[in-house]
């Protein structure tokens, strides 16, 4: 089931890519490149799915091992050198939670790839998971110029950003947001069990 899961979600990528070529509109070429890669993201869970011995548990550290190249890959364009830093325990998580987890990580990467850096060509995004006290931690960081003082995200009018905190509440997860210096965003949330 998660094989043909991932193979139609790729199906889906593959019609969005090629209707991508019809588009002059540099903003909705955006749009459509952004929602390629949350349905990469949801391919991605499924195959690490049924590429394991557990159908039910997810490898979260291999599907960041995977995922954040390809989303680095695909912003290529942008013109930076960004800097990748991974800090991941293994840490198994369920479907439930693996996907709505997968799908803020796209977020928050693509977030920092596109709004992070102007005007700079380097900089560094990095990333921590870890399980502690029965909860997963995973926080996402980088060394840009930070959120706007202020910045109420639950008010947000950016799809991204209205994602994650639907998604982290989806998930029951505790979102903190260190606004600057670096930029960080934590989610903290129970260790499901299956």
């Amino acid at each position: 089931i998660h094989h043909r899961v991932k193979n139609n979600l790729q199906v889906v990528h593959s019609l969005l890519d090629m209707q991508s070529t019809r588009i002059q509109d540099e903003g909705v070429k955006e749009m459509l490149l952004d929602s390629q890669n949350r349905i990469r993201s949801m391919a991605l869970i499924h195959q690490s799915l049924y590429q394991s011995r557990d159908f039910a548990r997810v490898n979260f550290n291999s599907v960041l091992e995977t995922l954040v190249p390809i989303l680095l890959q695909s912003y290529s364009a942008c013109g930076q050198d960004l800097n990748f830093e991974l800090d991941a325990r293994d840490v198994d998580i369920s479907l439930n939670l693996a996907v709505p987890c997968g799908l803020i990580v796209n977020e928050l990467i693509t977030s920092a790839i596109k709004h992070a850096f102007p005007g700079k060509t380097q900089g560094t995004v990095r990333m921590e998971l870890r399980e502690e006290d029965q909860h997963v931690v995973l926080s996402i960081s980088d060394n840009g110029i930070g959120l706007p003082p202020g910045l109420d995200i639950s008010q947000c009018c950016t799809l991204g950003l209205q994602l994650v905190t639907l998604l982290a509440d989806q998930m029951q997860a505790e979102l903190t947001i260190h606004e600057a210096h670096p930029t960080r965003f934590s989610l903290r949330f129970a260790l499901e069990k299956t």
